[in-house]
């Protein structure tokens, strides 16, 4: 991805990028993602220390820390760069949006892969944490402060902690930052208790009426 390319993903996704200079000169996401382009170069070459170096800078200029050994593919775009960490061995498909606070980390020591494979048009919201060498399909939306550790299947929503896949029916889902609209498994069977127990007041209550009239 050329930054060029990378200037117009943030012009498409974020509302508040007014202007093409604004877009380029005031998006921390966009710094991070350029400049892991050039420590990930250098990582790929074998230059190891200098690749450090300039992940260290990305990391202190804008919050996030990528490191220079992910592999990143076109159209991706951080919204709020800060607190986003990126481990070495992550897989990030296409047109893929993370927002601040995402965590893509390991959970194991060993040298190989360990960190999460992302497809293709997923979106993960705030503070979401994806752990492990796991995959997440293409099209999936994570919700903000879920809790991946388990694959997921293409085309679904995951929310919660521990995360929970709830299966989407359809086409493809398109990009979508609107990661505030997701199901709520817990709000669902409360509101499911909730109307339970209105159906047993109404039926009590049915009950006493016709004691009443027996008496």
């Amino acid at each position: 991805m050329s930054w060029r390319e990378a200037v117009q993903t943030v012009l498409e996704r974020d509302p508040a990028a007014k202007s093409y200079m604004e877009a380029l000169l005031f998006s921390p996401g966009l710094h991070a993602i350029l400049i892991h382009k050039i420590s990930h170069k250098q990582y790929l070459k074998g230059h190891i220390r200098l690749a450090r170096a300039i992940n260290y800078l990305g990391r202190f200029l804008t919050g996030a820390d990528i490191h220079p050994g992910a592999t990143i593919g076109k159209g991706f775009f951080i919204d709020h760069a800060v607190g986003v960490v990126i481990g070495e061995t992550a897989v990030i498909g296409e047109n893929v949006s993370l927002f601040q606070g995402v965590t893509l980390g390991g959970v194991s020591t060993s040298k190989g892969k360990r960190h999460p494979t992302i497809g293709n048009n997923v979106t993960i919201g705030a503070g979401a944490i994806v752990l492990g060498n796991i995959t997440v399909g293409d099209n999936v939306k994570i919700g903000a402060g879920s809790v991946v550790v388990k694959d997921v299947p293409p085309n679904s929503t995951v929310v919660g902690v521990p995360g929970k896949v709830i299966k989407r029916e359809g086409a493809v889902v398109k990009t979508d930052l609107r990661h505030d609209e997701l199901p709520d498994p817990l709000r669902d069977a409360i509101m499911d208790l909730t109307n339970q127990i209105s159906e047993l007041d109404h039926r009590i209550a049915m009950l006493e009426e016709r004691l009443k009239k027996e008496k």
